[in-house]
């Protein structure tokens, strides 16, 4: 509570300050458990970085996960990634990672830490550039029910999380950290929504700058197997 309330009032004052403005984030997850133990994820994100009502930004990613414990899912996935820079397309790339997700509970609070390595290939079409980058993530996400003791159908529940970006070869190598603060609600086994404020802090040689989110999520689960024991995971604003 204390991190949002400082968080708002730095978003308060930077506004007032007329230096920064609020962007759009929204999301749209598909998870489809085929297997007892295996799962496929799918995601479509728009963002509007520089203009909330205009989007420049777009990415297509999925991939496959693997229920190794209750608590731990190994993951591999692959994605497009698309930039656009007054309205002309600037840099696209093309992603691949491998990631750890583990979680626990403290009593109605869930604890999800998860770990991710990158590879991308990058190309900017108007100056015919390639470039290629390794980078490493770790995201602290709790959850807490509001209405339930678990997160089922008909809960509402608040969410907040923590993650930073290291990235190589470029400099500086603390590139990036991503703070979120939202609610969500299960509205019924397959369909959930969610909505917050994300803060981002972008750490560049050539400058710094702090990007301000409106978030939006749909986030759709799908059991395709005999055995019915759900689990909601918010997939956060990736």
């Amino acid at each position: 509570m204390k991190l949002f309330l400082s968080l708002s009032l730095f978003f308060t004052i930077s506004f007032l300050s007329g230096q920064e403005h609020i962007s759009s984030f929204n999301s749209l997850t598909l998870t489809y458990k085929f297997h007892p133990k295996f799962f496929l994820y799918a995601e479509g994100q728009l963002r509007g970085n520089e203009d909330y009502t205009y989007p420049d930004y777009y990415e297509i990613k999925g991939g496959l996960g693997y229920n190794l414990t209750k608590n731990h899912k190994p993951f591999i996935g692959l994605g497009r990634y698309v930039n656009y820079k007054n309205h002309d397309l600037s840099k696209e790339e093309f992603r691949v990672w491998l990631q750890d997700v583990i979680d626990f509970k403290k009593g109605v609070v869930k604890f999800e830490n998860r770990f991710r390595v990158e590879k991308s290939w990058f190309f900017e079409p108007n100056t015919d550039k390639t470039s290629q980058r390794m980078r490493y993530r770790y995201r602290l996400n709790v959850t807490v029910p509001l209405n339930d003791k678990t997160v089922k159908p008909g809960t509402l529940f608040a969410n907040v999380y923590d993650e930073v970006f290291f990235v190589t070869p470029m400099k500086p190598s603390f590139a990036r950290n991503r703070v979120y603060g939202g609610f969500g609600y299960q509205i019924d086994e397959n369909f959930g929504i969610a909505s917050g404020y994300l803060w981002q802090r972008e750490f560049d040689a050539a400058g710094n700058r702090n990007l301000h989110f409106i978030y939006l999520a749909l986030n759709i689960n799908i059991d395709g197997t005999e055995h019915h024991t759900k689990t909601y995971d918010f997939p956060g604003a990736d």
